[in-house]
């Protein structure tokens, strides 16, 4: 890859971009050894490596980060016998080795956690990498009965170490308790100021005192301060004990020393397993700096192809933007893109207008991935791969060399030339610009026409008009341009590609109050067909952009209208299936209607079994039965769900006939009550006697009054006592004794009967519980329950619904009101169930 000066110096840019982001020397280093990838594969993996590291850091794992030393010439001056590794080294090692152990073993857990039975690994390019990295548990362990915690040398890292520590800790205090003897004594002497304190000079405890004084105190003056009014003097009675600390330390050296060559050894066998686990934790230092800095610039990890091409989406130079958010501006993004059958770009339009942004873009972009790294571009964005990147940009003159401007692009047009191929990029702004414009023009399409014979891919700026023309003319070349507001009289920084730019220079010329004759002047010079040209160049631009948004505007809406057909759609197949559901659901009520009127059937047969019924009356409700199963069968049989949706609303409206009657007739039914209250003595219930004949209020069975205890009475009906309150009774009339009489002498009950009776009264329930049944089977069911509960005589029973939606409670509550035998029903009491229980009394 050849380059400018300027490109090179923004290429260093990015990369102590990424070194700032490294926590030590050893990603710094893998910085520096980056290379220009022409490998596919190579960048996929460096992109996916970085990938993952980005999502670990988003998923707020506690990846381990701390703790990266470089300490690998340490290790590996450990080759030589006799060499060993000093404490603060010792330490590093330590630490770094246990953050090695600790990000192996992350990314082992995420294997065991994620790995499932040929299923994918959440980080497999990671994983790979941390493969076979040998980690040092028992060095670890082995440093750690060395060192403490701040990195110094223990106590009991030896007994001799141990003993030696003993020793000079007491031989120091005894020190200090003689000089502090002696200092306070010459304080009372006054030899010495009341504030001093001894001190430490050449490792040995001393006392400061005035020159004049030195001699008042036996001892060897160790120093002078640089005032020269205080002496330091070793009073002679520590001299032999300050004598012992220095061998005590001497032989404390000596033997860490000892302790350190000992641990040394120990390592020695592994410095090229413990070298090979540091490049692993360079290479994560490294990836960590290239995923932080993937944040920094906003970047993303776009699809690499295998062919040369670029195909960038809302790309961004990255320095470019540090720089203009240092500003609180916003940087444009760009849509370049270069392929086999679009291999060249000629981009024009105004000065200042960004074109020589767009080149460095595509050429900075295309380095960093290259390298390895995240672009800040679209994830949308797709990238090739190209053998070279041949960049011509800028002022390259010399005077040392004696190069001209235009000079120095003609040499790299000939390095261009020889070295351009279908795998090479090339980056070239203001091409044949610096001499005669006529000449530079031809010069440069004959060069690029040279290029399109080669087949290389290229984005070229220029202001010539020939070039533009040619783009036009040869296929694989293809206009751009840096869109220009006129009116505003502004760059938009935008690049539109597949139609020339204008220059605007009148526009420009008048925009910085060049006077208007001057401008007219250089009008007539160039002739009035350029400047109408050119007038038409910017209307042909305008338009192409009008109509442009239009269709832009059009595919919204045509994706408006897809999106809604497809919602359409899915709405119509949801009814379908909705449909399809309440078929088969009211096929299965119907099964399950049939299934009760089954019951019904056999509980009939049954009951007239026991209660011997006439064979004539027999056959009548056999017959009534049959009509009701097969009314049932043809309703169950149908799959209309028209003919369904009628029946239910038909049932609906026949219920709701059923309640208005059942009002009125309770209406009439109060409104006489109320009639034969005021009519009746205040002593109604007198005529409620022992052996009086009675009914149940509601219903037609009479019986016979046994006896009365209070407000309670003991009721014979038929075969059958029981006992109820007397405002459930009522005196019956002779017609309904006559009638009931009949109907005792017609059905007789068995023994067997009453037996089945009196066991169902003994094991009656006062609770029925409906929960999960649909509505007409929880009211059939307590249908029944309802009439065993007014036969047994209960006063109070409970039926447990649940709350839910409050349907089955509703239609509860609708059946229990249209019972006259009920006198009253309400919820339980919240402590017991609330809602979700009925209480009926009778």
């Amino acid at each position: 890859m050849t380059s400018t000066l300027e490109t090179k110096i923004e290429f260093q840019e990015i990369r102590q971009l990424l070194a700032n982001q490294c926590l030590s020397t050893l990603g710094k280093t893998l910085v520096d050894e980056m290379t220009f990838l022409t490998d596919p594969n190579a960048i996929r993996r460096q992109l996916a490596l970085t990938h993952e590291m980005r999502l670990i850091k988003q998923s707020g794992a506690e990846f381990p980060a701390n703790n990266f030393f470089d300490v690998r010439t340490a290790i590996a001056r450990l080759r030589l016998e006799g060499t060993h590794i000093d404490e603060q080294e010792l330490f590093d090692l330590r630490r770094s080795l246990d953050t090695i152990a600790k990000i192996v073993d992350f990314l082992s857990n995420d294997i065991q956690a994620t790995q499932q039975p040929h299923g994918p690994q959440e980080y497999p390019a990671l994983q790979q990498l941390a493969t076979d990295i040998p980690t040092f548990p028992s060095l670890i362990r082995a440093i750690d009965q060395i060192l403490d915690k701040y990195g110094n040398i223990r106590d009991d890292a030896s007994p001799e170490l141990a003993k030696i520590r003993k020793e000079l800790v007491r031989t120091e205090s005894s020190i200090s308790r003689t000089l502090y003897n002696i200092l306070h004594q010459a304080q009372t002497d006054g030899l010495v100021e009341k504030d001093v304190n001894p001190t430490m000079r050449d490792g040995r405890l001393v006392i400061p005192i005035a020159p004049a004084l030195r001699r008042r105190i036996s001892g060897i003056v160790h120093d002078e301060s640089a005032s020269g009014k205080t002496v330091f003097v070793e009073p002679t009675e520590v001299v032999e004990a300050n004598n012992r600390v220095r061998e005590l330390e001497s032989q404390e050296r000596h033997e860490i020393q000892r302790i350190l060559i000992e641990i040394s050894s120990k390592i020695r066998p592994d410095v090229q397993p413990i070298l090979h686990s540091f490049h692993f934790l360079a290479q994560i230092d490294f990836i960590q700096a290239k995923a932080r800095l993937a944040e920094q610039m906003h970047a993303t990890e776009p699809t690499v192809k295998d062919k040369p091409m670029a195909d960038l989406r809302s790309a961004v130079h990255p320095l470019l933007r540090i720089s203009l958010e240092r500003q609180s501006k916003q940087v444009v993004p760009l849509d370049i893109e270069l392929t086999p059958e679009q291999r060249i770009l000629i981009i024009s339009g105004p000065n200042a207008g960004g074109k020589s942004v767009c080149l460095k873009t595509l050429a900075i972009l295309q380095y960093m991935l290259q390298c390895g790294l995240s672009v800040p571009a679209s994830e949308r964005s797709i990238m090739g791969v190209f053998r070279d990147i041949l960049i011509d940009i800028g002022d390259q003159q010399s005077i040392a060399d004696d190069l001209s401007t235009y000079s120095s692009h003609l040499l790299n047009m000939k390095q261009m030339i020889r070295a351009a191929s279908p795998t090479t990029l090339l980056l070239i702004d203001e091409m044949g610009s610096g001499t005669e414009p006529l000449i530079g023009g031809a010069i440069a399409e004959a060069v690029l026409k040279q290029f399109c014979k080669q087949k290389a891919f290229a984005l070229i700026t220029t202001h010539y008009q020939n070039l533009k023309r040619f783009a036009d003319e040869n296929p694989g070349v293809v206009n751009a341009a840096m869109l220009y507001d006129r009116q505003a009289l502004q760059p938009l920084f935008r690049l539109a590609i597949g139609q020339p730019g204008s220059s605007f220079a009148i526009e420009i010329a008048r925009k910085t109050g060049l006077p208007e004759q001057v401008i007219a002047d250089a009008s007539e010079m160039v002739g009035q067909d350029y400047v109408q040209s050119d007038k038409y160049l910017q209307d042909i631009n305008r338009d192409r952009r009008y109509w442009a948004d239009k269709r832009q505007q059009i595919h919204a809406k045509e994706k408006q209208l897809d999106q809604a057909a497809a919602d359409f759609e899915t709405q119509t197949s949801d009814l379908r299936r909705r449909r399809q559901e309440i078929i088969e659901q009211a096929k299965e009520q119907a099964q399950e209607l049939l299934r009760e009127a089954n019951r019904r059937i056999e509980n009939t047969i049954r009951e007239i079994r026991e209660q011997q019924a006439e064979k004539e009356q027999t056959k009548k409700l056999r017959q009534e039965l049959d009509a009701f199963k097969q009314t049932i069968e043809d309703t169950s049989a149908s799959d209309s769900i028209d003919k369904k949706i009628k029946q239910l609303k038909a049932r609906q409206e026949r219920k709701a006939k059923r309640k208005a009657d059942l009002t009125r007739k309770k209406e009439k039914e109060n409104d006489a009550t109320t009639l034969s209250k005021n009519t009746q003595s205040p002593t109604a219930n007198s005529q409620l006697n022992e052996g009086s004949t009675v009914r149940i209020k509601g219903l037609t069975s009479v019986g016979t009054i046994e006896r009365i205890d209070g407000d309670m009475a003991t009721v014979v009906f038929g075969t059958m006592r029981t006992k109820m309150r007397t405002d459930r009774l009522e005196p019956a009339s002779p017609q309904t004794i006559t009638t009931e009489t009949q109907t005792y002498q017609t059905v007789q009950s068995s023994k067997p009967t009453r037996a089945t009776i009196d066991n169902h009264r003994r094991n009656f329930n006062p609770q029925i519980d409906v929960r999960g049944m649909r509505g007409e089977e929880a009211i059939n069911a307590i249908t029944y329950y309802i009439d065993d509960a007014i036969l047994f005589g209960a006063t109070q029973v409970r039926i447990l619904h649940g709350t839910g939606n409050g349907i089955l409670r509703q239609l509860i509550r609708q059946y229990l009101a249209t019972q006259p035998a009920i006198a009253n029903y309400h919820d339980e009491d919240v402590r017991f169930g609330g809602t979700g229980i009925t209480v009926v009394e009778f």
